[in-house]
């Protein structure tokens, strides 16, 4: 069975700390009135066997107006642990959890409002819940407020009052926050343009274990931004984003690894970055990595698996894997040529705004 990394414990009024040894004396406890005990869930070094027991000791807390438990029974839920997943239930929980003045749980309602999970799609609704969490000192709760005013979801498009909101985000340590307020800076959208100031705001979300917030100060690092110009620094920065899962550092230092800009080149790792960058959805990594299979560079030359990877890539978005793919359809390279299929993809890379694209677009059709 999955164990449930947390416990009850029963803060009275001399704030006990000490963790009930067993689920039975938890439940004891709880027979005598789980509210009326001031029953808070709270995460410590133990862990709880049976998250079945734990579900039914949340929901008689729940039951009797604990509006933490609810939020944390929500949870439980949401993500099926002890208990039959059911999004309904979720929002049931959320609902009197942020009803009973939880923040957490007004946020976390407002994204089932968002996505339309367990309760009927409004973005109105999550607007105004997402207000009230961030009122109520809920961090996410700021932020996710401010991606609604950002793109005019839910209330009247408002940078300045986005870039308000991420402030508030990232002032309560919020590591989103802080990396969406310094695109906000960088961008110059609902304040003044400040690439110094986007800078330090990437790094403190980095600093807190964001991942893009980690590709986005590489990024800066090695154009010399808001920055001394410093790709050491810049390899730095896209390992740790690439190590918490961010495709694009992962793409981005497996560029630098390819030339060799502050690190040892090494074609071998290069591949090996760009294929994590595509197997995540970076349509670059996976233009990139065609690119090596169909030079032979860093991995056995193979023309097909080049082919098969610049499609993966113009499927993405990425200009250049299609006019890679176009160029490899329209002469003869290791595959059959098909002169209709080079003009339809450099067409579709003339599309995604490649003059390269455009020119050879009007090439192939002369």
């Amino acid at each position: 069975m999955k164990k449930f990394l947390g416990v009850l414990l029963l803060l009275t009024g001399t704030q006990t700390t000490q963790a009930a040894s067993s689920i039975n004396e938890l439940s004891k406890a709880c027979s005598l009135g789980c509210a009326t005990l001031d029953m808070k869930h709270v995460i410590v070094d133990r862990v709880l066997q049976d998250e079945f027991e734990a579900v039914v000791l949340y929901a008689n807390a729940c039951n009797e107006g604990d509006a933490d438990v609810c939020s944390k029974l929500g949870v439980m839920y949401y993500k099926g642990e002890g208990v039959q997943q059911d999004k309904f239930k979720a929002a049931e929980s959320y609902t009197k959890a942020c009803n009973g003045g939880n923040a957490v749980g007004c946020s976390l309602l407002g994204l089932m409002y968002s996505s339309g999970e367990g309760v009927r799609q409004d973005q109105f609704k999550a607007a105004e819940l997402h207000t009230k969490a961030c009122n109520g000192g809920n961090a996410a709760g700021c932020s996710l407020l401010g991606t609604m005013y950002a793109n005019g979801k839910g209330v009247r498009q408002d940078q300045f009052k986005a870039a308000e909101s991420y402030t508030k985000a990232c002032d309560r340590g919020y590591a989103d926050g802080c990396n969406n307020l310094g695109a906000r800076y960088y961008n110059g959208e609902g304040v003044q343009q400040d690439k110094f100031k986007a800078v330090e705001l990437y790094a403190n979300a980095c600093d807190r274990g964001h991942a893009l917030g980690c590709s986005n100060l590489g990024a800066m690092y090695y154009k010399g931004e808001g920055v001394q110009q410093d790709t050491l620094k810049a390899a730095e920065s896209y390992t740790k984003a690439c190590d918490r899962g961010n495709a694009n550092g992962c793409n981005s230092l497996g560029e630098m690894y390819y030339k060799g800009e502050g690190v040892q080149q090494d074609k071998f790792k290069a591949v090996e970055l760009y294929t994590s960058a595509c197997d995540r959805g970076d349509a670059y990594g996976c233009n990139n990595l065609g690119a090596m299979y169909y030079s032979g560079e860093g991995v056995q030359q193979n023309k097909f698996k080049a082919v098969e990877l610049y499609t993966k890539a113009c499927d993405g978005g990425s200009a250049i894997g299609c006019n890679n793919l176009g160029f490899a359809y329209g002469y003869k390279n290791g595959i059959t040529p098909d002169r209709n299929k080079a003009i339809y993809f450099f067409g579709k890379a003339c599309d995604l705004k490649s003059e390269l694209g455009c020119k050879n677009y009007s090439k192939m059709k002369e």
